[in-house]
């Protein structure tokens, strides 16, 4: 067997918190992989961070590529770049996705996703499980959760409020969440906004420090000046060798404080052809001596980093250069100038978030389904049989209307809830027990990790 997919087959016995296993039945058929049918064409890792931004039109999509091949797709662009993302990411790709990252529910970063899947087959999805979102991103949701991708939301671990969500890719190479930072800080709101409910999940975009050696890249998603006052405040390394410019270069981010503390030595924005950039951004991002690319110019675009330096190929070559004319960027060496004076954020009402039902189309489909419970296997551990837990998953708590007692759980989990956690919501009901005590409950299982009842 190819040692290489030794670890691959590890992973599949890895147990997830809240998860329960499928019913045993040896006349049913395993679950046949999206992507079966499809072969990835990437060669072996070569101890290099590789990072493709997509050209997806008005959308967002990057891949990362970590120096010992685990995989991390940002965002999926909207549904019209499905046929060009199922194409060209089995060209990128030595096996499944590890990690899908959906920023925000806009269909411009999602639309894709249902194709990619079927293609990609990743493993487990981050999503920052913000309220208000549409039937369709629930449906889409439903439909991965059934299908066996592991969902999970960034939320920090209430005994460490000060750290944050890491995600090791291997190779030296780390995601951070900077934001959200639930429940530590409350989401944002904002005033004034045309739409309010679009302009709160953009101020609440996750948003992603990539670090590999010296060199970094901010994925911004489409945060606002919002969400970078929440992040100036709260201090901390926000430097980027490259920078994915938010929305599309729209005048509601990049503001010259952010830049100021940031200090970009390029800036990636991915725009569509006839909706090109606020000028105003692109005058702040020159003015913080960003070298500015642009997928509606210059293509796809593939950096790649030793750890000590970015270089930038595009796939058009700007006027009066040569094809595939290569773009080395340094981080800048210098310490950050004192962070600029900020208004707090201003906190949101609290809003109860919706919860995404599981129904069950199959006899499959019926055991047990979890979107958000998991716990977080780090990415740096695939392979091993050991798993990590989380350092804090959010989730939905809304009033049970089926669970009564104080603690449940299911006959086929050794873990225990309380009966507002969206796990004990997702019990069936010829599995669920009930406790009228903790000391019961702990009798014969343990506290869960998502709820900690």
């Amino acid at each position: 067997m190819n040692a290489r997919l030794l670890p691959l087959l590890g992973l599949l016995l890895l147990a997830t918190a809240c998860k329960e296993p499928p019913p045993k039945s040896p006349s049913a058929p395993p679950r046949p992989s999206p992507a079966a049918a499809t072969r990835f064409l990437a060669g072996p890792p070569d101890g290099k961070l590789h990072v493709y931004f997509f050209d997806v039109g008005q959308g967002d999509s990057a891949l990362i590529v970590s120096p010992e091949g685990r995989t991390v797709l940002i965002d999926t662009g909207p549904a019209s770049a499905a046929s060009h993302l199922t194409n060209r990411l089995p060209e990128l790709l030595a096996s499944r996705l590890d990690l899908v990252v959906l920023t925000h529910p806009a269909a411009d970063h999602y639309g894709a996703l249902e194709a990619i899947q079927k293609v990609t087959d990743p493993k487990r999805l981050l999503e920052p499980q913000l309220p208000g979102t549409s039937s369709d991103y629930d449906a889409l949701l439903t439909s991965l959760g059934s299908g066996g991708v592991e969902i999970f939301s960034p939320a920090l671990n209430p005994s460490q409020p000060e750290e944050s969500l890491r995600l090791p890719l291997g190779g030296g190479a780390e995601l951070t969440v900077l934001w959200p930072r639930v429940p530590t800080t409350p989401l944002l709101t904002v005033q004034g906004a045309a739409d309010t409910k679009s302009a709160e999940h953009q101020a609440n975009s996750i948003v992603l420090r990539l670090t590999h050696g010296e060199t970094s890249v901010l994925f911004a998603g489409d945060a606002r000046a919002e969400t970078e006052a929440a992040l100036l405040a709260r201090g901390g390394k926000l430097s980027a060798t490259l920078l994915k410019v938010s929305a599309h270069g729209a005048d509601t981010g990049t503001s010259p404080e952010f830049l100021q503390w940031m200090r970009p030595r390029a800036a990636i924005l991915s725009v569509g052809a006839g909706s090109p950039p606020a000028k105003p951004a692109l005058d702040r991002l020159a003015a913080a001596n960003a070298r500015i690319f642009r997928t509606d110019q210059n293509g796809e675009m593939h950096a790649v980093s030793d750890g000590k330096r970015f270089v930038l190929t595009t796939q058009r070559a700007a006027p009066g250069e040569p094809a595939n004319a290569q773009h080395a960027f340094e981080p800048v060496a210098e310490e950050p100038p004192a962070p600029p004076p900020v208004v707090p954020p201003v906190a949101a009402k609290p809003e109860p978030v919706k919860a995404v039902p599981v129904k069950a189309t199959s006899a499959k489909a019926k055991a047990d389904v979890d979107l958000s419970g998991y716990k977080v296997v780090d990415i740096d551990e695939m392979g091993t049989a050991t798993e990590k837990p989380a350092k804090g998953v959010r989730t939905t708590k809304t009033p049970s209307k089926a669970t009564p007692g104080r603690y449940v759980a299911s006959r086929r989990s050794d873990v225990f809830h309380i009966p507002e956690c969206r796990n004990a919501r997702k019990i069936s009901p010829e599995n669920l027990l009930t406790f009228s005590t903790r000391e019961s409950a702990e009798k014969d299982r343990r506290p869960a990790k998502d709820c900690n009842p």
